[in-house]
């Protein structure tokens, strides 16, 4: 009872600065463009920039760290632009790469590129930018899914991923802070 304690007041301090640092303010930009606005990206890991992983979610779309992937719903499928900015990309980071033509495993969705103010390539799956969750520590982690009905795991078709996750037996971590809120 105590650790659901925890867990349910962590992930509402979660949520809320997901809330807070999420603005609707978008930084523009598409492969080749000049970009506005500031994201923070982190580099893609070596290897595959997307690939699939197995999580409690089942299988989903994983960066080249093994992290879970979410799309933001505040974003325009195919606008060119992430809608997450300032406080929220450090909260949700980009998946980036150096290739216009990002390397993937087992993704059978369109993916592809956005450029970001900084000037890195954001990757993209079926036009939707994509971003892990700063608080998933481990690979196969799913905490980010559903928070504020607004982030969500992503599907190798490149399809939201709605439902919430198993939950985990007594000492696992994929269902951390904010898992399967919706």
């Amino acid at each position: 009872m105590k650790k659901r304690l925890v867990l349910a007041v962590t992930g509402l301090a979660v949520a809320a600065m997901a809330l807070a640092g999420c603005s609707s303010t978008a930084s523009s930009g598409t492969t080749g463009s000049t970009t506005s606005g500031t994201t923070k990206s982190v580099p893609a890991a070596t290897g595959d920039a997307l690939a699939t992983g197995s999580t409690t979610l089942g299988n989903v779309v994983v960066n080249g760290k093994g992290h879970t992937v979410y799309l933001f719903t505040k974003d325009t499928q195919n606008s060119g632009k992430s809608a997450c900015t300032g406080q929220c990309s450090s909260i949700w980071p980009a998946v980036t790469t150096t290739s216009a033509s990002p390397t993937v495993k087992g993704v059978t969705g369109t993916v592809g590129t956005i450029k970001l103010a900084d000037g890195t390539m954001q990757v993209t799956l079926n036009g939707w930018p994509l971003y892990t969750f700063a608080s998933d520590a481990k690979a196969g982690a799913v905490g980010g899914q559903g928070v504020m009905s607004i982030w969500w795991a992503v599907s190798p078709s490149g399809d939201k991923v709605t439902k919430a996750a198993a939950a985990t037996p007594s000492g696992g971590s994929s269902s951390s802070a904010g898992g399967g809120w919706s």
